[in-house]
């Protein structure tokens, strides 16, 4: 990561409200969970993760104007699996993307003596998470589905020993 993409400090959690002692029991749950699933298994959460990736950052930039290392903070926080943090490798293109596609716009600021890109959403951005939106929320209502399934299954806080 060069210098104009900084490292800041993190304003904000996705798990707000939480204490640091249950972030860090979280955490360490998610990580022992990880470390027990064979090697295919984490690949096929690893793939899974990255197809949501774009529709990901781009939800989180609509939450709150952010920049891209409080975005990979985000994201690595909040992975389902081990505590290696997403790289600017990764997380950087998918922003470009988004910004030369229109559905976030980036302004550079000076932070004490660097450059920082700050990215918000477009109203653009804003009209594609809305369609996005109701074509689940109508695939919800009409019960077909299997994503929407699939997704409340997985969130379920059920015990799902019958698996």
């Amino acid at each position: 990561m060069d210098d104009d993409e900084a490292r800041l400090s993190d304003e904000s959690s996705p798990e707000e409200g939480i204490d640091d002692e249950e972030k860090r029991r979280c955490i360490e749950e998610r990580v022992k969970i990880f470390k027990n699933m064979t090697k295919y298994e984490k690949k096929l959460i690893r793939g899974f993760m990255r197809s949501f990736g774009n529709t990901m950052i781009l939800w989180l930039i609509s939450k709150k104007r952010q920049h891209g290392y409080e975005i990979m903070t985000k994201l690595h926080e909040s992975a389902p699996y081990d505590n290696k943090m997403p790289s600017a490798s990764k997380i950087y293109p998918v922003l470009h993307e988004l910004e030369k596609n229109g559905l976030i716009e980036g302004s550079w600021e000076h932070q004490g003596k660097r450059k920082v890109k700050y990215y918000e959403i477009t109203d653009e951005g804003k009209k594609v998470l809305l369609r996005f939106k109701k074509l689940a929320q109508e695939a919800r209502k009409n019960h077909s589905s299997l994503w929407v399934e699939f997704m409340e299954d997985m969130i379920s806080e059920e015990d799902d020993n019958e698996l």
